[in-house]
């Protein structure tokens, strides 16, 4: 029995704070935080999620009463005095999970954080020349992980600012900065390979931080790793969103109906249309696809297929193995699944020439 006790107290005792207001599986900050507690339960640690959504976090009155008539506890009998706050002090580490908003954490962690007042005196204390208010006990160390849908990392730089500034002081630590950018084209079938990288080094660094309490410059590299070139990145978001705005459809609603981005022009179907291409369909020699499109967009471009991959380019091409001919618009409800392309083809609402055996492999998912 004395060996249980002692193994139990040597358990690293972690409490993950999930402060995303999405839920069934569209939280990319979820998505983080889950494969982040799953190695560190893998290394041994104690975990407990709290999603904070579902609890009563009333604000910060400012009344100081956790400092003077009752010091240690806040006026308000909410979830964060009864359940929360002693489970954050009772903690050896604590995950602060965040989707990005407007270049730092949510308002609901922020709440969470005003509440942890309680923790801290009020007297005043110099550290090299800073001022601050001493813990009153215990305050565990941190990790910071965030999430945004913008793809360059600059965007966490006053999030990053602001939680190292508020951990530089005695009595408290952060010990771990996790922030993906990007992050809304995570779900992105097309990406997969890539995505299971950046979340099997985000196991890897749970691990880390239960191990070491730190996470190693490698980890942290697979991590942020680029997901897609940004100027491709911004084409294929303002199509998406186009598309959102023409359908009267939110974001949600685009992914649970499996809607596909409708290209507008000849550039962004150059971006997008190799993006759904079986091109390993097409076996391994190469096979080049042209496209003449009539009607409100006049214009040509082609597509080199060869050894699963695929090259695009405007214009037209010296020996194309098919040709498609078509009013721009037809083609586009047949690449968002308006319309039927064999149907289509059928009421010849399109021509093609060529190689028609080709043909099989336009419809076929990528």
């Amino acid at each position: 029995m004395r060996q249980l006790s002692k193994t139990r107290r040597c358990t690293m005792k972690v409490l993950a704070l999930n402060s995303s207001p999405r839920g069934g599986g569209q939280s990319k900050t979820e998505l983080m935080m889950n494969h982040l507690v799953g190695g560190m339960r893998e290394a041994g640690a104690e975990v407990e999620v709290v999603t904070l959504r579902e609890k009563t976090i009333r604000n910060c009155i400012g009344c100081f009463t956790c400092w003077t008539k009752t010091p240690g506890t806040c006026i308000h009998k909410d979830d964060m005095t009864k359940d929360l706050l002693p489970k954050w002090l009772e903690s050896d580490l604590v995950v602060y999970a965040t989707p990005l908003y407007n270049y730092t954490i949510n308002a609901t962690l922020k709440a969470f954080i005003e509440r942890i007042l309680p923790a801290i005196k009020p007297f005043f204390e110099i550290h090299e020349g800073r001022m601050f208010h001493p813990v009153r006990g215990k305050y565990p160390p941190v990790v910071v992980l965030s999430v945004s849908g913008m793809p360059d990392e600059g965007h966490f730089n006053a999030l990053s600012a602001h939680m190292r500034y508020v951990f530089d002081s005695p009595g408290r630590k952060l010990v771990g900065e996790i922030y993906r950018p990007g992050a809304e084209i995570m779900m992105s079938p097309f990406l997969k390979e890539k995505v299971d990288d950046v979340l099997d080094a985000t196991a890897q660094a749970g691990r880390e931080l239960v191990r070491s309490m730190q996470i190693s410059t490698g980890t942290m590299a697979r991590i942020t790793q680029p997901l897609m070139e940004p100027q491709f990145f911004a084409g294929m978001a303002n199509v998406m969103w186009k598309t959102c705005i023409a359908e009267g459809v939110t974001v949600k609603e685009f992914a649970e109906k499996k809607m596909v981005p409708r290209p507008d022009s000849i550039e962004s179907f150059l971006l997008l249309f190799p993006l759904g291409l079986n091109a390993k369909a097409f076996g391994e020699k190469k096979v080049v696809l042209q496209f003449r499109f009539l009607g409100e967009v006049e214009d040509a471009c082609y597509f080199t297929i060869e050894t699963g991959k695929v090259g695009a380019q405007s214009g037209t091409s010296a020996s194309p193995d098919l040709t498609v001919e078509t009013p721009f618009e037809v083609w586009m409800d047949i690449l968002t699944g308006k319309a039927d392309g064999r149907q289509m083809l059928k009421e010849q609402r399109y021509k093609v020439s060529g190689d028609l055996s080709l043909m099989m492999h336009l419809f076929q998912k990528a």
